[in-house]
């Protein structure tokens, strides 16, 4: 037989359970025992309102008594990952698991839930290997629908809140970017523990709950040749910082996707550090346009799309319809359920049509400035579908390149053309060297 529920969605046992003066805070012999903290910190948001918990009847068996396994009990915050974490390692010597844990809030809006701590921990030893807190938290989280502090790619944005408050009700995204030591042990399962408090009218009350275990991928990334001729290339709006690409949260068709979590935007860099000259306004002044975009696997054609005109830089371009986001481009299937997206390309130049199959090195098309584009670029990213949206966007390494040197953080580079000159202000790089079979990271500067 099912529990018996209160209006308010209370299971009727707790308050036989738990003394009233446990609900209504008052002191009690064992109050500051763990138990006793988690019941409150969660029976002051829950009782009175509406949770809507749903408990089965396999919580009780009849003349048994509950079965529950220990450790169970109303948890203030769920939480819920958007992919399955990826490990790669980059140019920095380390390993990178780059993914989203997306938070709900069970409090009624009256309350908040303060969030000090995020440990990311092996959910087979229960070790700590990596954590969020102060004002790394902050810059870490927001809510879902608000905009990303900065996300006009053209003002700093402002310092991050501290502590980190979620309000009753409210879901937020926490993006989560973890760097391993080289030769660290990837966790084959991970779990998140938070650690905070409930805040509302009577006070704050301490909560600690073990959310959301998932597991790891066991499969290496696609190493790939380069997608560009040899020459020198600025790797932009690269994993793993706050740039667009990274955190780009996008609800399609009624889910949520970060679909270019490890997209890079390649631009053409001269010997002078340059990536345009003469008028910014002129496409033709930009050293990536009309550049050959080439194969990096081989593949299969499977999705070209052509005749979406350049946009004229610098201006922030309309925002096309959603199947013209990526302009001009082309999909190639390079192994079961893996693809390459090449976007932006120059309407016209493209090479191949739909079930050619190419070679690695064979050239696709041209660099342009179609799509939702401000200034030549081509968009490079290995997709989940042969669709760019929805997809996932899991790393992908390149077999072998050189780091000449990085941009310090700065404004976002979505649009090079305000920038005071085309002039790059490359400084070197404590990764400078030749690489292989790693990802480039954001703002270095890459000679394949």
């Amino acid at each position: 037989m099912g529990l018996r529920l209160r209006p308010w969605g209370v299971p009727a046992f707790l308050p036989r359970e738990l003394p009233a003066s446990t609900i209504d805070g008052d002191h009690m012999a064992h109050r500051n025992t763990p138990a006793s903290i988690g019941h409150r910190a969660l029976l002051r948001g829950l009782v009175g309102i509406a949770l809507g918990a749903i408990v089965t009847a396999a919580a009780v068996v009849p003349g048994h008594g509950a079965t529950l396994p220990p450790g169970t009990q109303f948890t203030p915050l769920t939480a819920a990952v958007l992919t399955k974490p990826a490990p790669v390692e980059a140019t920095d010597g380390k390993v990178h698991l780059s993914y989203e844990l997306l938070t709900t809030s069970s409090l009624p809006s009256s309350s908040r839930v303060r969030l000090d701590r995020v440990d990311v921990r092996d959910a087979k030893t229960h070790r700590v290997i990596g954590s969020l807190s102060g004002k790394a938290l902050g810059a870490a989280a927001n809510p879902v629908g608000d905009p990303l502090p900065g996300a006009d790619g053209y003002t700093p944005p402002p310092p991050p809140p501290t502590p980190t408050v979620i309000q009753g009700s409210q879901q937020w995204i926490i993006w989560i970017d973890l760097a391993l030591d080289h030769g660290q042990r990837v966790p084959e399962v991970l779990e998140h523990h938070l650690v905070g408090a409930i805040v509302n009218a009577s006070g704050a009350s301490p909560f600690e709950e073990t959310v959301q275990s998932t597991p790891t991928a066991r499969t290496a990334p696609l190493d790939l040749h380069p997608p560009v001729l040899p020459g020198s290339w600025y790797a932009s709006e690269a994993c793993c910082g706050n740039t667009h690409h990274r955190r780009g949260f996008a609800p399609i068709n009624g889910r949520f996707y970060v679909p270019q979590r490890f997209a890079i935007d390649w631009y053409r860099v001269g010997g002078k550090g340059q990536t345009w000259e003469g008028d910014p306004t002129q496409l033709a002044g930009y050293l990536s346009y009309r550049r050959p975009v080439v194969a990096s696997a081989r593949g299969r054609v499977v999705e070209v799309q052509d005749g979406i005109p350049d946009n004229r830089p610098p201006v922030s371009p309309p925002v096309p319809p959603i199947a013209d986001t990526v302009g001009n481009h082309i999909t190639l299937e390079i192994a079961p359920g893996r693809y390459l997206l090449y976007g932006h390309l120059a309407p016209g130049s493209l090479k191949v049509r739909e079930g050619d199959c190419v070679e690695p090195g064979q050239t696709l098309g041209l660099i342009g400035n179609s799509g939702n584009s401000t200034t030549p670029h081509l968009h490079f990213q290995v997709m989940t579908t042969a669709e760019f949206f929805p997809t996932d966007s899991p790393p992908f390494t390149f077999r072998e390149f050189r780091v000449a040197g990085h941009v310090a953080p700065r404004l976002w580079d979505d649009n090079l053309g305000l920038q005071p000159t085309g002039v790059l202000p490359i400084q070197p790089s404590p990764h400078d060297g030749v690489h292989r079979s790693t990802y480039p990271l954001d703002r270095e500067v890459i000679v394949f």
